[in-house]
Parts: C-alpha cells; sequence; structure tokens
C-alpha cells in the first residue's frame, strides 16, 4: 500500500528546457510585448495622476484668489 504523497508530482521540474514545442520562456517577443504594454500603462497613470494634481492645485489657487478679493473687497 503506497501514500498518496508517494507520486504527486510535487517538486518535480516540469520542462527544465526549451524545446521546439515550448518556446515560453522570459525574453520571449510574448514578455517583451506585456512588459512594454505595463511601461505604458504605468507612464499613462503617471500622466493621469500629475494632470489630475494640476487640476487640483489650479482650482486651490482659483479658490484662494476668490477668496482674497472677497476679504480685500468687503
Amino acid at each position: 500500500m503506497t501514500s498518496s504523497t508517494d507520486n504527486d508530482g510535487q517538486g518535480m521540474i516540469v520542462n527544465p528546457k526549451p524545446t521546439g514545442e515550448n518556446r515560453d520562456w522570459d525574453g520571449d517577443d510574448a514578455d517583451r510585448a506585456d512588459r512594454l504594454r505595463f511601461e505604458e500603462e504605468q507612464a499613462m497613470i503617471r500622466e493621469q495622476s500629475e494632470a489630475h494634481a494640476a487640476a487640483r492645485q489650479a482650482h486651490a489657487d482659483h479658490k484662494a484668489g476668490t477668496e482674497d478679493g472677497a476679504k480685500s473687497g468687503d
């Protein structure tokens, strides 16, 4: 009688070397495309974040200028 863990496949190295049938390894074209897409998305997120921050600052500056004008007009 054998236990269920004797031959369950844990710890086995699967596809240790690239073959003609298996070319999905780090550095292939798909990985490079994924990295490029990720970098482009990150750049877009940064640009949007900077634009939102600039808009908030402009709104705060405008609001502060409006309040200063109202105070000096009294």
